[in-house]
């Protein structure tokens, strides 16, 4: 069960709000179509339901609001336009993925791509997807969960009338298995052969409420469309007091109150040539009822709320860890990582770099401002908030992950390994290039070689951190990338400064300048990160 009660969209200036005062009940077994032209406040009404628009009022699913369920996904599916996911990421590792951000099993994936008819094409990548292609998975993201209502926003818009007949039936089977849908359209014959229930809405505001068969008497008005050359005599011949005839142009004409046998019959009778003949139905416009046959005697005050945002994942660090493998970039970021920290070594070396340290270890030449694999962890961590919000598959309707705490610790955990494992693969390519470049002597005893190596993952995981940090506040991989670069470019020269400074007591600061400009970087993203979170948890209010 569904109750939309007051929804109200915030004020756009002078202009009515987008949305006024709508309250209507999706029932479960039956589809509830939001029927409206364009503008009329159909998919702003599915977004004030599921709290990504900020307004008033409130949406009950199974009587709870959506922020109050554990995990959204499980209370409804929700489709709004297309899916949001990687492009290089398959079918399989899209949903897999976003299964784990709704606490279900993987083989919830396979089941889910069984229902939707794309079984054969799971290991196609997404580039490679239709229209109607991308349609199923969208479908198919939705069901994930197992929940007991749907919301999808216009999804027959655009596709072919093969696929509009495969997700009607889709719909009406899972409505028949006691389902609540809610969706959008625009056609009101679409509306009236799919819908259970029909809710008219004209400029935000509600008009009509209405069972399907209802709005088919009150609303659509069949007709038999004729097209002849002779359709104004035809025409004159069909007019009597139960026949009325319309013309649309010299050839076109409507006949209300005919079949189509009665009127072939009279043009054959008379001669008449017919180019067309079909039933169709027409749209009257929209109803005189202005509630339709609902009593809003009883409605209760609405909730006045800002914009919630979207649930992050119920297993934060299994989603992490799809998101992180299941494309090529993280592992070819890695293997370059490597591989020119191999030969950064080896370069060193034979240039006459040969005593043992951190810089000869990791490939770390005084030209560039981070060693290679230090540099490829950073990025993948700025990835890993980067591509959330280049591809929000968390979120309907390209709404942004939300920046939740538990899931910055899941980033750092995954994305933190994962620069580890790089410096140290880095690393065991280092020994390997100095012990062939200068012998077993060149490589100091264990105890020594693994304080450097201790330190130089050190510098790997702060890099890869403070790249997680940057692209979570400023939202792009850009930006989290220059944040890690700005560390030795920017910061550590200022605390070289400070270290000189004759008032300042830093013997600490000079020694080790970019590890501490690194912990002062880390400590003011992790604040203004904290703020980020804190300043978009609005509290509920009531009037």
């Amino acid at each position: 069960m569904i109750q939309a009660i007051g929804l109200t969209s915030a004020s756009r200036g002078e202009e009515p709000p987008a949305v006024d005062d709508l309250t209507f009940d999706a029932r479960p077994g039956e589809i509830t179509v939001l029927l409206g032209d364009g503008g009329a406040g159909k998919s702003t009404a599915l977004r004030l339901m599921l709290e990504l628009e900020p307004g008033r009022g409130i949406t009950l699913f199974g009587g709870r609001p959506l922020h109050r369920h554990t995990h959204p996904a499980n209370a409804v599916g929700v489709l709004l336009g297309d899916v949001p996911g990687h492009p290089g990421r398959t079918a399989r590792g899209h949903l897999r993925m976003l299964a784990a951000a709704a606490g279900a099993p993987a083989e919830r994936a396979d089941q889910v791509l069984e229902i939707v008819g794309l079984r054969e094409t799971a290991g196609r990548r997404l580039a490679t997807f239709s229209l109607g292609m991308d349609r199923r998975l969208g479908v198919a993201a939705a069901l994930l969960g197992d929940p007991p209502a749907l919301l999808l926003d216009d999804p027959a818009q655009g596709l072919s009338p093969h696929d509009i007949a495969w997700l009607y039936g889709l719909l009406k089977a899972y409505a028949a298995r006691g389902g609540t849908v809610v969706l959008t359209c625009a056609d009101p014959r679409s509306a009236s052969r799919l819908a259970d229930r029909i809710v008219t809405l004209d400029k935000g505001r509600l008009v009509a409420d209405q069972s399907a068969d209802e709005f088919g008497r009150r609303r659509l008005r069949p007709y038999v469309a004729v097209q002849s050359p002779q359709a104004e005599r035809l025409g004159l011949l069909l007019t009597d007091d139960e026949t009325e005839v319309t013309h649309e142009s010299g050839s076109r004409i409507r006949v209300h109150g005919a079949t189509t046998a009665q009127v072939g019959e009279t043009a054959f009778r008379h001669g008449i040539l017919l180019h067309r003949l079909a039933d169709e139905i027409a749209d009257t416009g929209v109803p005189e009822s202005p509630h339709g046959d609902r009593d809003r005697s009883a409605v209760p005050l609405a909730a006045a709320r800002a914009a919630v945002p979207p649930a992050g994942p119920a297993r934060p660090v299994r989603y992490e860890l799809r998101r992180l493998t299941g494309i090529r970039g993280p592992w070819l970021i890695t293997a370059a990582s490597v591989l020119a920290s191999g030969l950064a070594t080896l370069v060193l070396l034979r240039t006459g770099h040969h005593a043992f340290s951190l810089r000869l270890l990791s490939g770390w030449s005084h030209s560039l401002p981070l060693p290679p694999a230090a540099l490829g962890g950073g990025l993948l961590g700025a990835l890993a908030y980067g591509q959330e919000f280049r591809y929000p598959a968390l979120a309907p309707a390209n709404a942004p992950v939300p920046r939740q705490l538990r899931l910055l610790l899941a980033k750092l955990v995954v994305n933190g390994s994962a620069a580890v494992l790089i410096a140290l693969a880095g690393a065991a390519l280092g020994v390997v290039a100095t012990r062939l470049e200068l012998g077993p002597a060149g490589v100091p005893s264990p105890f020594a070689l693994a304080s450097v190596v201790a330190t130089w993952a050190g510098l790997a995981l702060v890099c890869c951190w403070a790249g997680v940090l940057a692209a979570g506040v400023f939202r792009t991989t850009a930006l989290g990338l220059a944040g890690v670069l700005a560390v030795p470019l920017l910061v550590a020269p200022l605390v070289r400064r400070a270290a000189s400074a004759p008032a300042i007591d830093a013997a600490l600061l000079a020694t080790q300048p970019v590890r501490y400009s690194f912990a002062l970087s880390l400590l003011a993203l992790l604040c203004a990160y904290v703020a980020t979170v804190l300043r978009r948890r609005n509290p509920i209010s009531f009037r």
